[in-house]
Formats: structure tokens, C-alpha cells, sequence
């Protein structure tokens, strides 16, 4: 049986972007994953110990949000590769980085990019 591990709105202060000021001054970003996998004995057993942790799920998109990017694509893909490298039983990843009031000249909430592998 397969599950799926969902975090919804990690948010994050980073210095991605294209224009230097963005990277100097950085930005609020948030991250939302989902990662599916064979359930396995995890429940069965109730061990954290096989499981996919989350906390530590999250610890690794802090670390990548911490390497400056000109991209959000470049940005999500360093998160899909860092989770599989991290979590090799990890099948497929879903993620999605917002760049929260970005500097288009308007009044905009967010622009996202969503890949999946």
C-alpha cells in the first residue's frame, strides 16, 4: 500500500531571484511537498525508525532554501533531488515554491512553479 506525506506552507526567508537586489535583500518563500511511498510495517509496526520522517523532510528543504538560486524551477528541482537522495525508498515528489510578493511592479500575492518527479 502506498501513502503520502503532505507539508503544506514551510515558509522560508531566502535570497532567490534573477536581479541582484532580490538576492541581496532576499524574499519570503513558501514550500509545499508531497512525497509518496510503500507504507511498508511502518504502521504495522509504529516505527518512526522506517518511516519517512517529516522532521527531517523538512530540515533538508531548509538546507537547500538556504543555497541561493535565480530560480524557483532550479529552486524546487535542488528540493526534489535532496529528498530522493535523502529518502531513496521516497517514489515520487511533488513541489511546489512560491516566491511571496514578487517584484513585478504590482500587487501580486505569489508566482509558483510545481514540478514532480
Amino acid at each position: 500500500m502506498k501513502y503520502r506525506i503532505t507539508l503544506r506552507q514551510m515558509e522560508f526567508r531566502a535570497f532567490h531571484g534573477c536581479y541582484e537586489l532580490e538576492q541581496q535583500v532576499g524574499n519570503r518563500f513558501t514550500v509545499d511537498l508531497w512525497l509518496e511511498t510503500e507504507l511498508g510495517q511502518v504502521a504495522e509496526l509504529d516505527s518512526v525508525e522506517i518511516a519517512v520522517n517529516y522532521l527531517t523532510v523538512y530540515e533538508v528543504v531548509r538546507e537547500v532554501m538556504s543555497h541561493t538560486q535565480r530560480t524557483i524551477e532550479r529552486v524546487a528541482m535542488n528540493i526534489i533531488e535532496a529528498i530522493k537522495t535523502a529518502f531513496p525508498q521516497v517514489e515520487r515528489v511533488n513541489c511546489t515554491v512560491a516566491k511571496l510578493a514578487p517584484p513585478l511592479g504590482g500587487k501580486l500575492h505569489s508566482v509558483c512553479v510545481t514540478l514532480e518527479a
